[in-house]
């Protein structure tokens, strides 16, 4: 009897992976790379950039705040949330200034060649330019190191996001203009 069950627990593992091998299969290479990694982090449930916080107060209030859709704008094809219509005007006018450096992934990530998702809690201004961070540990990590760091960050931004889904983030082209004028 426990022989029996044995044998059917693996056909049943088998038939599995074989329709998971199938769906990959068939599913476009687009669809596969959007399933994995957006060039705007996006809070996987609902689709909403960073969590759904309001870049502007970022800049605007001692700490961020969590946007409504009330208050719904979306650029780059994604949505953003905003505390106020004002806010969201504000970045409608010129969201480049506001939004997260990097589509949101971590700067420290970046510089060690590789993408993670920043936190919208865990963050940094610097240059009058947002900032987030995968963990406490590379914010700090981040404060404590130089510049290099940051132009590491955005040539591996260059690199990596060719295979990300979604339009190329124009932030990017920002950081490295900060980066190479700046001379922090």
């Amino acid at each position: 009897m426990a022989a029996m069950m044995r044998q059917k627990r693996k056909q049943i593992l088998t038939i599995t992976a074989l329709i998971v091998a199938l769906v990959c299969a068939l599913m476009p290479l687009g669809a596969r790379a959007q399933a994995l990694v957006q060039t705007i982090v996006t809070d996987p449930l609902t689709g909403v950039a960073i969590e759904g916080y309001d870049v502007v107060s970022y800049f605007t209030e001692p700490e961020p705040l969590m946007g409504l859709p009330d208050y719904e704008y979306v650029w780059q094809g994604v949505p953003w949330y905003f505390a106020s219509a004002a806010n969201r005007d504000v970045f409608m006018r010129n969201p480049e200034i506001y939004a997260p450096q990097f589509g949101g992934h971590c700067l420290m990530s970046l510089s060690r060649g590789f993408l993670s998702d920043g936190k919208p809690r865990l963050y940094v201004i610097e240059g009058m330019k947002l900032y987030l961070f995968y963990s406490p540990a590379n914010r700090e990590a981040f404060l404590s190191s130089g510049v290099g760091t940051m132009t590491t960050a955005t040539n591996n931004w260059h690199r990596l996001m060719q295979g990300l889904a979604g339009p190329a983030p124009s932030v990017a082209d920002a950081v490295a203009e900060q980066v190479t004028g700046a001379g922090h």
